[in-house]
């Protein structure tokens, strides 16, 4: 009965634990025991203040609930025009052909005069300075040779964050982003003591079963039939009469 409460590999976990821990109580210890023994690793869901059992149980949750990310389809444009068919005048550098139109540019005679005022192409001078030469059109036969057709939208699927809303661009780095920013691991031994957060109902359950007396005896029990545990075991049932 006590090697399948206790095996050789909890055995030696609870050894090293309390070699660290040399004056640590029955309920620490008890915790630490049940931490290893169910593969334990409470987490705390931040957004929702409320304490999981473990990673794996809160992300899976999350994803059967289709919480944790959701698909999403994105409409990416490639290239912006600077002329189109609704343009009715441009200006043009004459060194480099660059254009702006009057409606794809908020103040297309600032931006040619900015444009020809830097463009190192520019070589012609005026008192050592820069001309600030440019073409300007409103021919729409001129106009249209600056219209270059647009390349096709790239269609693409994403990854919403179901927390946040965030776009990602794999389902990876959607739970990447969640782990760091929405978690928080806790011992268990910091958990039925704390006041601050709510504790996921399962988990709950679990604890309140763990806590109860027989079960805790039944620990002692067990630890006492280990010779390396007997003065621990003496100071618990010392310090607990």
């Amino acid at each position: 009965m006590t090697n399948s409460v206790i095996n050789k590999s909890l055995k030696q976990l609870l050894i090293d634990y309390l070699k660290k821990h040399k004056k640590a109580d029955l309920l620490t210890t008890y915790f630490f025991f049940l931490e290893k023994k169910y593969n334990i690793q409470p987490v705390l869901f931040l957004r929702k203040k409320t304490i999981f059992q473990s990673k794996t149980e809160l992300l899976k949750k999350l994803e059967d609930e289709g919480k944790l990310w959701r698909e999403t389809e994105i409409i990416i444009q490639v290239g912006t025009q600077s002329v189109n068919e609704a343009t009715k005048k441009i200006y043009i550098c004459p060194f480099t052909g660059k254009v702006f139109g009057d409606n794809t540019h908020p103040n297309p005679q600032d931006a040619i005069y900015d444009w020809v005022s830097k463009c190192p192409e520019n070589k012609e001078r005026v008192d050592g300075m820069k001309v600030k030469r440019f073409f300007v059109s409103e021919d729409p036969e001129v106009i249209k040779n600056y219209i270059q057709k647009r390349r096709e939208p790239i269609v693409k699927i994403v990854f919403s964050s179901g927390v946040t809303g965030k776009l990602f661009n794999s389902k990876e780095a959607v739970i990447a982003d969640f782990e760091r920013n929405q978690l928080k691991s806790m011992e268990l031994v910091d958990v039925p003591g704390q006041n601050r957060f709510k504790i996921e109902d399962h988990f709950l359950a679990f604890i309140q079963e763990q806590l109860d007396d027989t079960k805790i005896s039944g620990f002692v029990e067990a630890m006492s039939a280990y010779d390396e545990f007997e003065t621990h075991v003496d100071r618990w049932i010392k310090d607990n009469q």
